[in-house]
C-alpha cells in the first residue's frame, strides 16, 4: 500500500532522526513546501565539536536534569534548528515542518513530542505554517504554529493581568 504523503514525509524524518548524535532522544526535522522538501536536520553538536555519542556522556544526563529542562548545557543543536539553519526563509514561508523522535535507547517513537520552546520561536520567525510529528507509525499531530503565536500572546496578557 502507498503510504500518504503524510505519512512519506515522517518516514524520512524518521530516516533522519537516526543520524542523531543525542544519547537520549533522536530528532529528525524535515521541511516541506508545495511538495517538496527544503531542508533536513537532525540532533548533533555543532560543526566541528564533538558529539555526546563520541564523547560517550550526556551532560545534562551526568547532572541528572530531567528531559525539557535546562537546554542550554545540551551540546546538541536541535533538528528543527538545524533544519531551518540549512534553509532560505523565502523558501519556509507557508511550509510544514515534520518531527519524528526516537528514544536513543529503545529506538520506540517518543509519543507527545512538540518543539522546545526556542525552537518554536524559530519556527514562528522561519514562516513555518504547520508542524505534523510522529506520534508512532501511522499516528501523528499536526500543529498549527499561527496557534502558538496566539497561545504565547495570550501567556503574556495572562502574566501581565491584562
Amino acid at each position: 500500500m502507498r503510504p500518504s504523503k503524510e505519512e512519506y514525509y515522517l518516514n524520512i524524518a524518521s530516516q533522519v532522526a537516526e543520524r542523531g548524535t543525542c544519547l537520549r532522544r533522536k530528532f529528525g526535522a524535515v521541511i516541506v513546501k508545495d511538495d517538496q522538501i527544503i531542508s533536513t536536520g537532525y540532533v548533533g553538536a555543532p560543526r566541528g565539536t564533538k558529539n555526546c555519542c563520541d564523547v560517550g556522556q550526556c551532560p545534562r544526563e551526568v547532572a541528572q536534569i530531567p528531559p525539557g529542562e535546562r537546554y542550554e548545557l545540551c551540546r546538541s543543536v536541535h533538528a528543527e534548528a538545524n533544519a531551518i539553519i540549512n534553509a532560505s526563509r523565502l523558501d519556509m514561508l507557508g511550509a510544514t515542518l515534520y518531527l519524528a523522535c526516537i528514544d536513543a535507547r529503545t529506538g520506540e517513537f517518543t509519543p507527545g513530542t512538540r518543539p522546545c520552546r526556542m525552537c518554536t520561536r524559530l519556527i514562528i520567525n522561519a514562516g513555518i505554517e504547520t508542524v505534523v510529528v510522529r506520534e508512532k507509525p501511522g499516528q501523528s499531530t499536526t500543529y498549527s504554529v499561527a496557534d502558538w503565536v496566539l497561545e504565547d500572546n495570550m501567556n503574556l496578557t495572562e502574566a501581565k493581568g491584562y
